[in-house]
């Protein structure tokens, strides 16, 4: 019962965007938002939502599947292609005219094969973010899963720093993360690891090799754990033994920027104004041309959602309740990188910082 009424309100809220979009109806083919709207985990199907009923669309592998997932929505069957069921799905839904689709995730060839049905009274209309930003704003049970996998990756950090060692590679500490963060809990990794020794760790999103470790030099670890279908996302710099003054010198400047933004963020805030929150601190010590990323992301079950703190984010504002990630970054090619990034969620007096691993610059 609680599930349904979830599933009720967030369909509400997506209901209340088509006076925006002006539509309708809304086909939802994107993976993440089809969950978040219906409850359906499946890998294949499509949702038509109008403004009264709602119709979850898949085939048979998942037909037992949606049944018990979807409660608050009616079923149709696919044995062929989805335009083929479109009929079915708009008698279900009430005949509505005026359809949106998602443009961001529907092809050109599945839009002409839509469009040449020609038994079909509708009007399609491209929508963009039609339900990103109400899934920006993460309700309880999706905070609870957030914590839970939060939890479970700064484990895997505390573990990962237990047994990292110089002469071991970047792929073999990538693999003790991976298997530590499966056995204790993860449905799957959020993403694939990022571990990055030495120079590597100046490529902001280099994936993990076969570079031996050696002791002194940054290594940048950016990883998480995906837990009841929500991510975490969790970046630490670190150093095995001693290091030199560069390493202190990048590490504090990071670690600076990083305090302000965590200490300046808050709900109502420009993402572009957070970002610059970060951005100026590391200008102001000259290595602004080497912070080339946004200052953070939303998280939930996809690894990077809205909203968004960068120089580009424009207008866009960061509603309370969003989550996200502040991992300012400097990097320095041919020598190595620091990044330092925490999960929170954006609250109207500041931000509450949901991870807890450990910075100590030196393991």
């Amino acid at each position: 019962m609680q599930q349904f009424r979830m599933m009720n309100d967030r369909l509400a809220k997506a209901r209340e965007r088509f006076g925006a979009l002006d539509i309708d109806a809304l086909l939802v083919t994107q993976a993440e938002n089809r969950r978040y709207l219906s409850g359906f985990t499946g890998s294949a199907g499509a949702l038509l939502i109008a403004r009264d009923r709602a119709v979850v669309a898949t085939d048979s592998r998942y037909w037992e599947q949606a049944q018990k997932q979807a409660p608050a929505f009616e079923l149709v069957q696919i044995k062929t292609r989805l335009e083929d069921h479109f009929a079915e799905m708009l008698q279900r839904a009430g005949q509505p005219q005026r359809i949106g689709f998602e443009s961001a995730s529907v092809t050109v060839d599945q839009f002409t094969s839509w469009s040449k049905v020609e038994s079909l009274d509708v009007e399609w209309l491209a929508t963009k973010d039609a339900v990103e930003p109400v899934r920006a704003v993460k309700d309880e049970a999706e905070l609870d899963a957030i914590r839970k996998a939060v939890a479970l990756t700064d484990a895997g950090f505390d573990y990962l720093c237990t047994v990292i060692k110089p002469g071991m590679t970047e792929r073999e500490v990538a693999w003790e993360l991976e298997v530590y963060l499966r056995t204790h809990g993860a449905d799957a990794l959020a993403f694939e690891t990022i571990l990055a020794s030495g120079p590597n760790g100046a490529m902001a999103h280099y994936r993990s090799g076969d570079r031996v470790i050696r002791p002194g030099e940054p290594i940048v670890m950016d990883f998480g754990a995906r837990v009841e279908g929500y991510c975490a996302d969790l970046t630490r710099t670190v150093c095995l033994g001693r290091a030199d003054a560069r390493y202190d010198e990048v590490y504090g400047v990071v670690r600076r920027a990083q305090r302000a933004a965590i200490d300046g963020i808050r709900a109502g805030m420009k993402g572009v104004e957070a970002d610059a929150i970060a951005r100026d601190v590391i200008i102001s010590a000259s290595y602004g041309e080497n912070f080339g990323h946004g200052l953070g992301h939303g998280v939930g079950l996809a690894i990077h959602e809205a909203p968004r703190a960068s120089r580009v984010a424009g207008e866009e504002l960061l509603p309370a309740g969003a989550t996200l990630t502040i991992e300012p970054g400097v990097y320095l090619a041919g020598w190595g990188g620091v990044r330092l990034e925490d999960l929170t969620v954006v609250r109207e007096n500041g931000v509450e910082v949901l991870s807890h691993a450990h910075k100590h610059p030196v393991i």
